[in-house]
């Protein structure tokens, strides 16, 4: 079994704050900021690889990527890009390249493989990763993570990880645990479904649970609590990916995420995705008043009518009735729970319309419907036919206390 190491550098903060945290916002330097002041020992005179993406970048806005290319301790020899690519800009299946800057190569992790291959890795010593995620365990950059410290392990190469605060904080945990045999990109293992963890914990967490036994390095973050949501530290804002453009639809999408499992728009190709839904045939303003009957917590809803583009998958160049979730309290709101009711709702007053979208991702594609591969389940789809969701969902509260519990043992703050 490999061993898990966090780094903690003997240097000290300066006393002076910068003005940003005099105006109310946390301090917080990142694991590329740290990495900066003292290179591991792992890490030194090695070929290097680097998986990474836009988001990869140290306070001042320096790409991770031209970080590690200056420096002359170490010599990047490779990148690798995540789902939407290195760039974050790509939609659907990315293809190996180059990059223009630095001349290296660029393997993508979202194409023909979503591990690294031994190919990939043949000359490269150690792995790092810096990549922002969203805290939800259907976002693919961490389980990008989690199958590069699989392939570490194999190959008996170290993975150092960069970490980067959870953008909606790491206090609430909230969700089902992905069920056995329902592994999947979005759902690599059996985590709570809003995990409140930053990649640098659930590195640790992956690596012991569940076994990888990956040499693993995290270098963590100074001046982060799990209280802090992103708009409460003084970091610039990066959309992590093309369709969240708005940390108001981060704080959505631990729930508005399962509207892609339906027929209904998740607002992909509007102002405001995964802050709304809606369809051509909603009845938007019947809907948002059985949802605000309900009285939510931390949440009301409007009827809006909302533009999608013409490259839009669903709905595509269509003005959709639709419903859009304000939150007004996101310490008590809810939005996975809110989602499945939401749901339950439109269903029940659409039965006609409304659709499960079938899965074409995965083996056994024509008996699984997409909706239950994001759900890590195939009892929530019946539960919402059948009128049993309370019942599920009060299960689900206590799976989410259930991880809560496993995860205190890899908790840095």
């Amino acid at each position: 079994m490999r061993t898990s190491r966090v780094w903690f550098t003997a240097l000290l903060l300066p006393l002076l704050l910068p003005a940003s945290h005099l105006d109310g916002q946390a301090h917080v330097r990142l694991g590329v900021d740290r990495l900066a002041d003292s290179l591991p020992k792992i890490l030194v005179d090695k070929r290097v690889g680097l998986i990474t993406n836009h988001t990869g970048r140290d306070r001042a806005g320096t790409p991770t990527i031209d970080l590690l290319a200056a420096r002359k301790d170490m010599k990047l020899v490779a990148l690798f890009g995540p789902e939407h690519g290195i760039r974050g800009l790509a939609s659907g299946r990315v293809d190996d390249s180059k990059d223009e800057k630095t001349g290296l190569p660029v393997y993508s992790l979202f194409g023909t493989t979503q591990k690294p291959t031994d190919a990939m890795l043949q000359n490269i010593d150690a792995l790092v990763f810096d990549i922002q995620d969203v805290g939800v365990r259907q976002y693919t950059y961490l389980s990008t993570m989690g199958l590069a410290m699989q392939a570490a392990a194999e190959k008996r190469i170290p993975i150092v990880i960069l970490d980067r605060p959870n953008p909606i904080g790491g206090r609430i945990v909230e969700g089902n645990i992905r069920e056995p045999g329902m592994e999947s990109f979005v759902g690599l293992y059996p985590i709570a479904s809003r995990h409140g963890l930053t990649a640098g914990e659930l590195a640790l967490l992956y690596n012991k649970e569940f076994r990888i036994g990956a040499d693993l390095h995290v270098i963590p973050l100074d001046g982060w609590k799990r209280t802090l949501w992103s708009d409460q530290i003084d970091l610039s804002w990066i959309k992590p990916s093309p369709n969240l453009p708005t940390f108001a639809g981060v704080i959505n999408y631990p729930g508005t995420v399962f509207f892609e499992g339906t027929n209904l728009s998740e607002g992909r190709g509007s102002d405001n995705p995964f802050e709304q839904t809606g369809a051509p045939w909603l009845r938007a303003q019947e809907v948002a008043d059985s949802m605000n009957a309900r009285r939510l917590p931390g949440v009301r809803f409007i009827a809006v009518d909302f533009a999608v583009l013409p490259t839009a998958r669903k709905f595509p160049g269509q003005t959709i009735h639709g419903v859009r979730m304000v939150v007004t309290d996101r310490e008590i709101y809810r939005p996975i729970a809110t989602t499945m009711r939401l749901i339950e709702m439109i269903r029940r007053l659409h039965p006609n319309d409304f659709q499960w979208r079938r899965s074409t991702a995965s083996p056994g594609a024509a008996e699984r419907y997409y909706f239950d591969t994001l759900t890590g389940s195939m009892r929530t789809r019946t539960a919402i036919e059948s009128g049993t969701l309370d019942a599920l969902l009060a299960e689900w509260d206590r799976d989410a206390q259930r991880f809560s519990e496993t995860r205190k043992p890899y908790l840095l703050y």
